[in-house]
C-alpha cells in the first residue's frame, strides 16, 4: 500500500470524526449563530468534503478505464476514489435523503462527474459503487435494490486485478428490481431489463432482449 493509499484509507474515519464533533456542537449550541455554524459544518462533512475531495482527486489522479493491479508499488486512483465514497456505503441513508427530493439525486451524481439525463426515477435502496462512472439517459426508471458496479476485482496469481469501465444506460430504459450491472455493461435505448438480471462486464442488452 502506497503512502497516499494509507492516508485515504483513513478518510471515512475523518469524515465520521468531523460529523460527530459537529453533531455534539450542534446539540450543545446555546446561540443561533453557533447552531448555524455547527449545522453547516455537519452538512459539509457529510456531503461537501467527500465531493470536493473526490473532484480534486480526479484532477490529480484520474481513473482510467481498463485493467490495473491493486497490489504493488503503484498507486491505484480507483482505490483512493473508493475510500472517498465509502461513507455512503457505511451510511446509505445520506443518499436516500437526497432521493426523496425530485431532481436532487441526479444533480448529486452529476457533481461527481456522472452523465445523468432528465426525468430519471431513482427507487430507494439503489446502490452506485462508482458515482462518476455511470452514463444514464433520459426517462430511465430504476427498480428496487438495483446495483451498479463500474469495477470488478478478481484474484490473479499473487495480485488483485482491477477492471474499471463506465456503465451506460440509454433513454427510456427500465431497470427491474434487484438487477446487478457490472463494469462496461450497456443497456440500450427503450430496453426493459427483467427483474434480478445480472449483466456481466461489457455485456450489452438491446430492446429485443439479445445480448452480446
Amino acid at each position: 500500500m502506497t503512502p497516499l493509499s494509507l492516508i485515504l484509507s483513513l478518510f471515512p474515519s475523518i469524515v465520521l470524526l468531523v460529523t460527530i464533533s459537529a453533531t455534539i456542537s450542534l446539540v450543545l449550541a446555546n446561540a443561533l449563530l453557533q447552531a448555524i455554524a455547527s449545522l453547516s459544518l455537519l452538512l459539509f462533512a457529510l456531503y461537501g468534503l467527500p465531493l470536493l475531495t473526490y473532484r480534486l482527486h480526479q484532477i490529480l489522479y484520474p481513473i482510467q478505464p481498463g485493467i490495473t493491479y491493486l497490489t504493488g508499488q503503484a498507486y491505484s486512483p480507483w482505490w483512493g476514489s473508493h475510500q472517498i465514497q465509502v461513507i455512503y456505503i457505511i451510511l446509505p441513508v445520506l443518499e436516500r435523503i437526497l432521493q426523496a427530493i425530485p431532481g436532487i439525486f441526479s444533480l448529486w451524481l452529476r457533481l461527481w462527474g456522472a452523465e445523468v439525463g432528465s426525468n430519471v426515477y431513482w427507487t430507494p435502496q439503489i446502490e452506485i459503487a462508482d458515482r462518476g462512472l455511470v452514463h444514464i439517459g433520459n426517462n430511465v426508471v430504476f427498480g428496487y435494490q438495483v446495483r451498479l458496479f463500474s469495477h470488478v476485482v478478481k484474484p490473479r496469481k499473487d495480485n488483485l486485478m482491477l477492471y474499471v469501465k463506465p456503465i451506460s444506460i440509454g433513454d427510456n430504459a427500465f431497470i427491474g428490481a434487484g438487477c446487478n450491472l457490472g463494469p462496461g455493461a450497456t443497456v440500450a435505448t427503450d430496453t426493459m431489463l427483467p427483474t434480478k438480471t445480472d449483466l456481466f462486464p461489457n455485456q450489452t442488452v438491446t430492446a429485443d432482449a439479445t445480448t452480446d
